[in-house]
């Protein structure tokens, strides 16, 4: 990957500051911890954060970004850098597919049908194969991005209700909740596809491309990076189902690990941190890449899903969105 550094996870409280060439991150309960700058790739802070101008500073320079969370592990924002490696050639080409309506339901169809594809390969059984094959049946026919996010969100309903039937009650979805998440489940459901998201965004950061011109969230979502949504689609089923189902048959997760009140549920702190080394240990899991000839890791998957996007700019090469071969 392009990118040096490494993802730091801050899931404590902490306070943030410059020091030479450095970052210092001071936490409550430790001796401050100085990580040099050029070891960063990006940060994400689960927790409460004060962090002062020079610091800020010293990150945008080097062009990290930090992503926060919300206590329900929404993504609240993020701090980027001043200079965007944005290019105006690309960024135009990105404008003018997004601006063909039918060449940018094409990819938005695509992109729908892999996430479907990847539900059923991260849930691993037969129960979801009619809907499944309902949604096959019913993409051809839609003629808008908003008519196929419905079939998506028709899918993924039957798909989180199968997926319950392999989880503990504790855990269960029962429908999914959002802002706030209402149990368990979907507060874990919540900070991953958060983190998703965020690995994404970090990675369209390195790339000529703008990460606020997307497919098929461009007219439902004006607010949050579009193209970002999109790519972390196909993703999310990798990340948020297969974990959840994992976490749970391997007894992972206790209830302790969550807060939960009268219609709504986050992490406890030690649930974050255990949410952040279970994602640092799957970012850090290799494959073997058929056409790379070499062993990718998760993390560097979502930076070759980016420059498929560029290859569509500057190539006119077909998107084809991430499937697991292996």
């Amino acid at each position: 990957m392009p990118a040096a550094g490494r993802t730091y996870w801050l899931t404590e409280p902490c306070r943030i500051r410059r020091e030479d060439n450095s970052i210092r991150i001071e936490r409550p309960d430790g001796s401050p911890v100085h990580i040099p700058i050029t070891d960063i790739r990006d940060l994400i802070a689960f927790d409460h954060i004060d962090i002062n101008t020079s610091a800020l500073s010293l990150l945008s320079q080097n062009g990290i970004t930090l992503h926060v969370l919300d206590h329900y592990g929404n993504h609240a924002g993020h701090f980027t850098p001043a200079q965007s490696m944005a290019s105006a050639t690309v960024v135009r080409r990105q404008v003018d597919i997004t601006a063909n309506p039918q060449q940018r339901l094409t990819i938005s169809r695509s992109i729908v049908l892999a996430t479907a594809d990847n539900l059923r390969w991260s849930l691993d059984t037969d129960l979801l194969d009619p809907a499944l094959d309902q949604l096959r049946t019913a993409l051809p026919q839609c003629d808008s991005n908003d008519a196929l996010m419905g079939q998506e969100g028709n899918l993924r309903r039957t798909a989180w209700a199968v997926l319950d039937t392999q989880l503990p009650p504790w855990l269960r979805l029962n429908g999914r909740t959002r802002r706030p998440p209402t149990n368990a489940g979907n507060a874990f459901i919540s900070y991953l596809n958060s983190l998703v998201y965020a690995r994404v965004l970090t990675a369209l950061r390195s790339t000529p491309l703008h990460p606020a011109i997307g497919f098929l969230h461009s007219d439902t979502d004006r607010r949050r990076n579009t193209l970002a949504l999109d790519l972390a689609e196909p993703f999310k089923p990798l990340f948020a189902e297969r974990l959840l189902k994992r976490a749970a048959a391997q007894k992972h997760l206790k209830e302790t690990d969550f807060e939960t009140d009268v219609g709504r549920a986050a992490l406890s702190r030690n649930g974050r941190k255990k949410i952040a080394a279970l994602v640092k240990e799957e970012l850090a899991t290799t494959v073997y890449h058929r056409t790379l000839k070499r062993q990718v890791s998760y993390e560097e998957l979502i930076h070759l899903e980016a420059l498929k996007i560029v290859r569509l700019c500057l190539e006119e090469k077909t998107y084809k969105p991430f499937r697991p071969w292996w």
